[in-house]
């Protein structure tokens, strides 16, 4: 790109006020198109008020914490009996592909903009101020109804739990949710004498808690419950795995049965579609990166190091769950627990409900603590919610009105719709996220080409990024109706509030605006300081400052 064009470009992304000769619609556009510059996010690095205080290691088990759990302990059973059959071991492995195109970029990303925020910053210093904002409120869904699709698998897991150990059966009255979806008539109904998921609902509060008392807390325990659910993944695989039929193999690939995404070949691509919600983890390691100690170099480890863990457990975990039942009994909540009862091995019930119970809850953990730091940084950036929203707890150091509000929402939200519909939606969510962060890259590459990055992605800027692109937009092709009906309705929601509030509240759009407001304020606060004194009777405003 030559000097000249790189030069209109920044006027064009710059958010200068309206120029002589501008016409209205010109730069009511020019505005929607406002990029924060690198020096800016690195002036909002520097004023954070987050503790530093995640090491690479954090980093890993983080991404392990989020990525090891729904997709192993939920989704594998229910994709393989309605969509992949044996093959769904393919269908991780798609997904894993696609998502190792979007973790080198997220790497390269987060070195140069080492800010809490992932894909909503990445996109609002790229593509601009209304990108930012679609990615951002699409995040904002994404890791809520994450959060809540998990606490739905865990209060299975936990029912399991207890009626096998302690030989007690909770009610289903309060452990399932009052709703369920008929995917072939679009259609919600309620199920009768279902009335609340409440162990959904109590974890979710629990975990908010523990979330508000500080970041490196809520590592410490992911840590402790990321090496409690490998052992019990390596002990699933180990013992499991000599039990296998290889005629519950057969066929592979299931012929299709009429639909696109009823197995067959498009079932496999449908299967990674929806497993792809299982791979939201290392996203949630680039909301963390202004709590980071070396970001530059702790969070590519942690984002490549955790997805490559993760795939390998992913394809275990499915050869062996697929080999001991036939798929089509794991339509279930929770899958693994289903499997091991057909092979008659009452400890390792036990082991794997135990081992689900902590996955599970380390996948809601991660997933809440990445909500609350984009509602931080979209408040922070004036785009949502006032500015007390972006308030840091003085004594935790933890952004806790965002994070008591998304606990709130998504323990109401677990405790009453049902996990595929919460599953569905995620994936659509997590997939136009990827797509834009490997646009991101290219973007970069070409605006800011000396800025430092400490990590590239290999191969040139276009390669990697245009195939992850294109994969996630297959995958997203791929899913549901519903599920991408119910994200537009979603993003139309969300361009009401921008145009609304967003717009005329954005720092970036309306900077003299703001500091004349913000000058005005310490002035009243200034004149009741010194009335209150008794020094003056009356303070006169002449100019703003």
């Amino acid at each position: 790109m030559s000097s000249s064009a790189l030069s209109g470009y920044a006027f064009y992304t710059s958010g200068s006020p309206r120029q002589e000769g501008e016409s209205k619609w010109k730069y009511f556009i020019r505005k929607l198109f406002t990029t924060k510059s690198l020096s800016s996010l690195e002036e909002d690095q520097e004023a954070s008020k987050l503790k530093r205080s995640l090491n690479w290691l954090d980093f890993i088990m983080l991404g392990i914490g989020n990525v090891i759990g729904s997709g192993i302990f939920v989704l594998t059973g229910q994709a393989a009996a309605t969509k992949s059959g044996p093959a769904i071991v393919i269908s991780f492995i798609i997904s894993g592909i696609a998502s190792s195109f979007a973790a080198l970029s997220y790497s390269e990303l987060s070195t140069m903009i080492p800010v809490a925020g992932s894909a909503y910053t990445y996109s609002y210093a790229t593509m601009g101020e209304l990108m930012g904002w679609i990615i951002g409120w699409d995040l904002i869904l994404e890791y809520l109804v994450a959060a809540a699709a998990v606490a739905v698998g865990w209060s299975a897991y936990f029912v399991h739990f207890f009626n096998d150990t302690f030989g007690i059966e909770l009610s289903s009255s309060w452990t399932n949710a009052p709703f369920t979806f008929n995917e072939t008539t679009g259609s919600f109904s309620t199920v009768p004498g279902a009335y609340f998921n409440l162990p959904a609902f109590l974890i979710i509060l629990l975990l908010t808690i523990i979330l508000i008392i500080g970041v490196k807390e809520s590592a410490t325990v992911n840590t402790v419950i990321v090496g409690i659910k490998i052992f019990v993944i390596v002990i699933f695989v180990i013992a499991a795995g000599t039990k296998i039929n290889p005629e519950n193999y057969k066929p592979f690939v299931p012929p299709n049965e009429g639909t696109f995404s009823a197995f067959g070949v498009t079932g496999i691509f449908a299967g990674a579609s929806e497993v792809f919600f299982a791979y939201i983890g290392f996203d949630a390691v680039s909301t963390t990166a202004q709590e980071a100690k070396n970001p530059q170099r702790d969070l590519p480890i942690g984002i490549i190091g955790s997805l490559g863990i993760c795939t390998i457990l992913y394809i275990a975990v499915c050869v062996v769950l697929t080999g001991i039942v036939p798929y089509r009994q794991l339509n279930s909540a929770a899958p693994i627990a289903v499997a091991v009862q057909s092979i008659n091995m009452k400890w390792l019930e036990i082991i794997v409900n135990l081992g689900a119970i902590a996955g599970l809850t380390s996948v809601m953990l991660v997933s809440l603590m990445g909500q609350p730091r984009i509602f931080y940084s979209m408040a922070q950036d004036g785009l949502f919610l006032p500015k007390t929203a972006s308030k840091v707890h003085p004594k935790f150091k933890t952004p806790y009105v965002t994070t008591a509000i998304t606990g709130v929402i998504c323990a109401v939200a677990s405790a009453v719709l049902p996990i595929d519909v919460l599953a569905n939606l995620t994936s659509v969510g997590t997939l136009l996220a990827f797509f834009l962060v490997n646009i991101s890259v290219m973007i970069l590459r070409l605006t800011a080409p000396d800025a430092p990055r400490k990590f590239k992605v290999p191969g040139g800027p276009f390669i990697v990024p245009i195939l992850g692109a294109a994969l996630s937009l297959l995958l997203l092709a791929t899913a549901t109706v519903s599920s991408i009906e119910r994200l537009f309705v979603w993003m139309a929601i969300g361009l009401v509030i921008y145009f609304s509030y967003g717009r005329t509240h954005s720092k970036a759009n309306n900077k003299r605006r703001l500091e004349e407001k913000e000058g005005i304020k310490e002035i009243v606060e200034l004149e009741k300081s010194v009335k209150k004194e008794g020094e003056i009777d009356e303070v006169e405003v002449t100019e703003i400052p």
